[in-house]
């Protein structure tokens, strides 16, 4: 009896051993870090959730119902716009700006419940997504509770000693950032939704507004809890010394913008991409887009300022162009040929999905070849005709991607005399085999791209 259960006593220790070590590595998983980065992201991608617009109902729930055709599409990270209530004081329009936020701690009740928002965070995670919510620390709107209670936490007007406004947006007011109980309530705010909703990171808005030296206590306190990911709605290389993980490519996007107008060369983006890499940090991961919330609402993207098929190889850029962790916006794969109104209820209306092969072909090469990863090599490759197309190659631990892209209303026939070139790839999105040669002509149709795996 006494050698059995010893026996018992040891198969126990066994098994005990075996799930903690398969615990460490689940936890270590999350926890794994590439150049600074949550290793999850490297090859990853965001797609931002407008919750108000994207059902008739516009709630929590009924967003749940298009995860599975989200997972199927490829989406790793969804990115929820403001989920907080939004003030009634001075609101614009009927439903009022997401980023004028009543309360941080708070769901908007026309979303839903805590509970709700928990729920789908849960669900979203057992699908395999990560969430990251939108965070306005700059302002807040102007009934918050803190106005009342913190007003010193405010920035007050020299004369009149009342709260001001940040920039045109009247339906807030600015937070003082030199009240250090202020910057405490702040992150405290933000550590509630990593404890009480398990969220991976945030979506911070203005974030160059806010000062450096506060970023760097924040974000540091926010990774000691958790590996999250830190997305800054900037372009300043500042941010990322800061701490943020990845930056907007404003720059690049409107150099696009011009290019797919006809008004600049395909090579023109180089001078965009070369100013990232004179004057960011090495490992700064940038948020490529051919549209999001503002330049949608505002600016008519992507279906007016890339209308039509030129809209196909500036998104095929920014799923592949070197530090990208690129961005979808609500409705791009439907396509939303509209834009979509910001104070007022505007549905989007799903159905076509006439994107979402696209999207899921790209999406998936982005996951299954280390070559996309945000932190592959990069290397520009002329052509006979460098004013319409722009191609590069990317590899990374034997993979190796080319990337062609026509990026004008012509036809093209392209010359590439580089032996990198030289190989039998796939064609990803005809899934064709191919041998490629130096000086071998490849025809491009107008707004072209082709896209290799070797």
């Amino acid at each position: 009896m006494y050698l059995k259960n010893l026996f018992v006593a040891a198969f126990l220790l066994v098994v005990l051993a075996s799930c903690n070590n398969q615990s460490s590595t689940t936890t270590s998983s999350d926890t794994t870090k590439i150049d600074g980065h949550p290793a999850w992201i490297m090859q990853g991608n965001i797609y931002e959730v407008n919750i108000r617009q994207y059902t008739q109902e516009g709630t929590f729930n009924a967003f749940a119902k298009h995860l599975d055709r989200l997972k199927e599409m490829g989406v790793q990270t969804l990115w929820f716009m403001p989920i907080n209530p939004i003030s009634v004081k001075d609101r614009k329009g009927a439903l009022g700006s997401y980023y004028a936020v009543a309360n941080y701690t708070a769901v908007n009740p026309e979303y839903g419940t805590l509970q709700d928002w928990k729920d789908l965070v849960t669900t979203a995670h057992d699908k395999g997504f990560k969430v990251i919510i939108d965070w306005v620390p700059n302002h807040t709107g102007a009934d918050h509770y803190w106005l009342e209670k913190q007003p010193d936490f405010y920035v007050l007007d020299s004369i009149t000693k009342k709260p001001v406004s940040p920039f045109d947006w009247t339906d807030t007011r600015k937070l003082n950032y030199n009240n250090p109980a202020m910057c405490d309530s702040m992150i405290t705010s933000m550590k509630y939704w990593i404890t009480e909703t398990n969220i991976d990171g945030f979506r911070c808005d203005v974030a160059p507004e806010v000062p450096e030296v506060f970023w760097k206590r924040c974000i540091d306190t926010l990774k000691s809890q958790k590996n999250v990911f830190m997305l800054a709605e900037g372009d300043k290389p500042w941010l990322h010394t800061a701490g943020f993980d990845e930056t907007y490519t404003w720059n690049d996007f409107n150099m696009m913008k011009l290019i797919a107008k006809g008004d600049r060369k395909a090579s023109a983006l180089d001078s965009t991409l070369n100013k990232t890499d004179t004057s960011f940090p090495k490992n700064a991961l940038r948020l490529f887009f051919t549209s999001n919330h503002d330049e949608n609402s505002w600016n008519k993207a992507d279906y007016a300022t890339m209308p039509g098929e030129s809209h196909a190889p500036f998104a095929v850029l920014t799923q592949t162009l070197k530090n990208s962790v690129p961005l979808i916006y609500s409705g791009q794969e439907e396509p939303k040929l509209d834009s979509i109104s910001f104070f007022y209820k505007d549905a989007i209306s799903f159905g076509k999905f006439q994107r979402a092969n696209f999207y899921k072909t790209l999406l998936n090469a982005r996951a299954n070849n280390q070559a996309l990863a945000a932190n592959a090599s990069f290397t520009r490759i002329a052509t006979n005709a460098d004013d319409a197309i722009y191609a590069f190659v990317r590899e990374n631990n034997g993979k190796k991607v080319l990337v062609i892209t026509n990026l004008s209303k012509t036809p093209q026939s392209v010359t590439i005399n580089n032996t990198l070139i030289n190989g039998e790839a796939i064609e990803i999105f005809t899934n064709k085999k191919e041998t490629l040669k130096t000086g071998q002509p490849i025809s491009l149709s107008a707004w072209g791209y082709l896209v290799f795996t070797y």
